[in-house]
Order: structure tokens, then C-alpha cells, then sequence
């Protein structure tokens, strides 16, 4: 008996002086300086990243296309990750504890919601762009306008909110699940538990633009393929390929094969989030608070990784970073300056 209650003297609690506060994890003072450092990092970096590449996109008139609309749009919506809910995150991932409150951890966990679902329908009609750029680069600039950009970007962020809202403050995702909703709950907690038809819901939302981007672009490659062979033979024929029509179609793969890198990050880092979820919800939640948390932030790092791809594949995005790091826009009009080496 004395072994127990020492036992229960030695566990701490996120609020001391409450009856029903949530137990605490202590790390050691080295380990928490080291997550606060990473974390943090890793935020910094996802909200500095992406705002570089929204003001690029939003400032230099070169950069005003419908793909780099799509990829502005999400940027937003990793910026919007990084600025509004990491930081909180990051607290409560170090310190195992959420100190917000349950109104606002209701309203941050479904910011979370929306801005990763966000990405991926930006993702998918991202893939669709490319697809009609490779497909058909010469009718693409009729078919692919700023407005039909729009109308994807609207689609993606009005459908993503929506959702987010119908599942977390509607309280979708605890039907069914209120016993153990209510058995689990404690001050200090911010674990939002989807039960097994949510799940469905949210994977599908997730593998299903998965499978579409996959077909996408495996047809975008075969595409590409195809035409570098045609484009061959022809300037073997012609002893020239310098024509509109190839440049067109070399400059459009080159895009494509560039974009399906985010792309493909974005579904190598969420995978793992999905799997654990979804065994989670089947197997009764055995997945424990700790593998769910790394889990996590592998795919919040995603949000960091784009702006880092963007940079080492794209010469537009260097020259245009280099151009408002160094202040430049601040003293001289660079909006109309050529971002494209020809």
C-alpha cells in the first residue's frame, strides 16, 4: 500500500489544484529545451517559407498564372497551419499538456482540419492542371483560365471549412463514442477522437485524391515520354525542334514532373498519419498519445518541406526570394522584372 500511494504522490497533473486535471508526462529539463527548439524550428520555418512564396506570387505580374494561383492558395493554407496552430502544438506536444482551454482547443483542432485537408485538394487539382498543360499544352492556356483557378481554389477552401466545422463543433466525430468520450475526458486534454465512420470519411478524403494524383501522373509521365520521343524523331527528320509547339511541351513536362515533387512529399509524410488513425479507431483506440504525436508532426512537417522544394527546383522562386529578403521591393518597383531565364 505504501509503494501505491508514493506512487500516486509522484505523478503530476497539468492543473495542480484541480479534481479532474489530465496526468502530466515530465520530461527532463534537456529534452524540453531540445523539442522547444526543433518544434519551434520547424514552425518558423513553415510560416517563413510559404509567406515567401505567397508574396512572390502575389507581387512579381510574371508569376500571375492559374498554376501558381494554385500554389499561392497553398501556401496559404500551410502559412495558416504554421502561424495558427503549430505554436499551440508545439506546447502541448513538450509540456503533455493542453493549457488553451476547450473552446479553443475545439476551434484550433478544426483550423487543423481544414487547413491539412486544404493542401490536399489543392494538391489533386494541381495534378488536374498539369494533366491538361502535358495532355494538351497548346489548347491548355483556353482551358486552364485564372477564373477556372479560382473556382478550384473556392471548391477547395469552401469544402474544406465546412467539413472541418460539421466534425469538430457539430460534434460529428463523437457519435457513438460518448462513454468513452466522457470516461477519457479531463482538463488539460485536447484529443479530438473520430469514431469509425469519420475515419471512413477522412481517409477517403485523403486516399482518394491519392489514387487520382498517382493515375494523374502516371499518365503525365507516359505523356511526356511520348512526346520527347516524337519531338526526337521530328528533329532528327528536320534537323529542328526549336518551335513553338516543343518549347510549349518541354516547358509544360518540366512543370509537371517539378510539381509532382510536393505532391508526392505531401503523400509520403501524411501516409503514416492516416495507417495510424485508422488502426486506432478499429482497434479501439490502443495507439498510444506518444506514437500519435510523432506521427503528427512528421506530416505537419510537410508544411515546411514545399517552400524548401520550391527553392532548389525552381530559379523563379530563388531569384524572386533574393529580391524581397534583400528589401528590394521596398526601394524599387521589381513587380514587372523578369523572374525566367528563356
Amino acid at each position: 500500500p505504501s509503494k501505491n500511494s508514493n506512487r500516486l504522490e509522484d505523478l503530476q497533473y497539468c492543473f495542480e489544484n484541480m479534481n479532474e486535471s489530465c496526468y502530466k508526462t515530465p520530461l527532463s529539463s534537456g529534452l524540453r529545451v531540445t523539442l522547444y527548439i526543433v518544434l519551434g524550428l520547424l514552425t518558423i520555418l513553415t510560416v517563413a517559407g510559404n509567406l515567401l512564396v505567397i508574396i512572390s506570387i502575389a507581387y512579381f505580374k510574371q508569376l500571375h498564372s492559374p498554376t501558381n494561383f494554385l500554389i499561392a492558395s497553398l501556401a496559404c493554407a500551410d502559412f495558416g497551419l504554421g502561424l495558427t496552430v503549430l505554436p499551440f502544438r508545439t506546447v502541448r506536444s513538450v509540456e503533455t499538456c493542453w493549457y488553451f482551454g476547450e473552446t479553443f482547443c475545439r476551434f484550433n483542432s478544426c483550423l487543423n482540419v481544414s487547413f491539412c485537408l486544404a493542401s490536399v485538394f489543392h494538391l489533386c487539382f494541381i495534378s488536374v492542371d498539369r494533366y491538361v498543360a502535358v495532355t494538351d499544352p497548346l489548347i491548355y492556356p483556353v482551358k486552364f483560365t485564372v477564373p477556372v483557378s479560382g473556382v478550384f481554389i473556392g471548391v477547395a477552401w469552401t469544402f474544406s471549412l465546412v467539413y472541418s466545422v460539421y466534425v469538430v463543433f457539430i460534434g460529428a466525430n463523437e457519435e457513438g463514442l460518448q462513454e468513452l468520450v466522457n470516461a477519457l475526458s479531463c482538463e488539460g486534454g485536447c484529443q479530438i477522437m473520430l469514431n469509425k465512420m469519420q475515419v471512413v470519411v477522412s481517409s477517403l478524403l485523403y486516399f482518394i485524391p491519392f489514387f487520382t494524383v498517382i493515375a494523374l501522373y502516371s499518365k503525365i509521365l507516359a505523356v511526356a515520354k511520348r512526346q520527347a520521343r516524337m519531338i526526337e524523331m521530328m528533329s532528327n527528320n528536320t534537323q529542328s525542334s526549336d518551335n513553338y509547339s516543343d518549347r510549349v511541351g518541354r516547358r509544360e513536362r518540366k512543370a509537371a514532373k517539378t510539381l509532382g515533387i510536393p505532391v508526392i512529399a505531401f503523400l509520403v509524410f501524411w501516409l503514416p498519419f492516416f495507417i495510424t488513425v485508422i488502426i486506432n479507431a478499429f482497434l479501439n483506440f490502443i495507439i498510444p498519445p506518444l506514437v500519435f504525436d510523432i506521427v503528427a508532426w512528421f506530416a505537419y512537417s510537410n508544411s515546411a518541406i514545399n517552400p524548401l522544394i520550391y527553392s532548389l527546383f525552381y530559379p523563379w522562386f530563388r531569384k524572386a526570394m533574393k529580391v524581397i529578403v534583400s528589401c528590394k521591393i521596398l526601394r524599387l518597383d521589381c513587380s514587372t522584372m523578369s523572374l525566367f531565364s528563356e
